[in-house]
């Protein structure tokens, strides 16, 4: 069978390592044609948008797509391309598993987490405005069709991947009404779910259990803001976000990427980890349901990485993005 799947290179080092990644989809066995396109500072270079319509139209047709990282300016310029593509095809799942390579950080061996996170609303919903100068308020948006598939989404991966127990994360000691809501619809989606456990922690106490003793988690499930940092700081208990995967999932579409920034000083350089968005392509096996082929490239990159011979300079090596891709996949057999 041929998989077609939209492909957004990205810009700075995203091209070069989309390239690593596709090498190692081919070594899979699995056949992909790719759809290349455009999106972000590209995009809006030859096109006049940041998300062009073409890309829209590829990602609703293929229905799976896979991108590198994508800058966005900070504090001015063009609206953020990730949040414009999760809105327009209403990818309300924020996907982040994060398994610890043991022997890339020992500390945290055993350590393997799953952050579900709300993708649409809270404050990411954007919703600014200038009261008086100098006075400026966001609106943080909770509803309970969105909280309620959120929560449903997490307690059926728990339930399809074998995992034991999901935690809310909130803030309703102090948002009692957005946060309240939020736990309010996760109770009620959990009493649906007796096999699978539930509880609730305060996202200042999680974000330091998670540096205590992040052994206890097993999938996190919260609304945007939360689960943007929380999931950067479970990557950072497996080496950073450069060694995990991302994907953003809705009912009709699915686009897996590399969580990490576009990192445009070493572009062009050989120098740039491919690992997150190899692994992400696994994720995206996976979700096609390529399972044996997922697990070869996912048992190929923590074989590598593991050998600490051939990786890049950011995990302790001195190999570049080509050779590190080269060593995986000869790992793969």
């Amino acid at each position: 069978m041929t998989y077609r799947i939209t492909l957004l290179p990205g810009d700075g080092i995203g091209p070069e390592i989309c390239e690593a990644m596709a090498r190692v989809v081919a070594a899979s066995g699995v056949d992909v044609e790719w759809d290349r396109q455009l999106a972000g500072t590209a995009a809006l270079a030859s096109t006049g948008e940041v998300v062009p319509a073409a890309l829209l139209e590829s990602l609703r047709k293929n229905r799976v797509g896979i991108k590198g990282p994508i800058t966005t300016p900070i504090g001015k310029g063009f609206t953020s391309a990730n949040v414009t593509l999760r809105k327009a095809l209403d990818l309300y799942v924020g996907l982040r598993p994060t398994r610890v390579i043991p022997e890339l950080r020992p500390e945290f061996a055993g350590v393997d987490i799953v952050v579900v996170r709300e993708n649409t609303e809270g404050l990411y919903a954007g919703l600014e405005h200038t009261i008086v100068p100098g006075v400026v308020a966001s609106l943080k948006v909770i509803t309970e069709r969105a909280t309620k598939r959120i929560a449903t989404f997490a307690f059926e991966y728990a339930r399809t991947h074998g995992r034991k127990k999901v935690t809310a994360v909130h803030k309703a000691n102090i948002m009692k009404l957005s946060d309240g809501l939020f736990l309010d619809c996760c109770r009620q989606v959990a009493s649906r779910y007796p096999d699978i456990a539930y509880d609730e922690i305060i996202i200042d106490n999680c974000a330091m259990q998670l540096v205590m003793n992040p052994t206890r988690f097993d999938v996190l499930v919260m609304e945007n803001f939360y689960g943007d940092v929380l999931s950067d700081l479970c990557a950072g208990l497996a080496g950073g976000l450069g060694v995990v995967p991302g994907a953003n999932l809705g009912d009709d579409c699915a686009l897996f990427e590399a969580v990490h920034g576009s990192a445009p000083d070493i572009a062009g350089q050989d120098r740039a980890n491919p690992t997150a968005i190899i692994l992400s392509a696994a994720l995206m096996l996976r979700h096609l349901g390529e399972t044996r082929a997922a697990e070869r490239i996912e048992t190929a990159v923590h074989r590598v990485i593991a050998a600490r011979t051939t990786v890049t300079p950011d995990l302790g090596g001195t190999a570049g993005t080509r050779a590190m891709t080269d060593a995986i996949v000869q790992a793969m057999g």
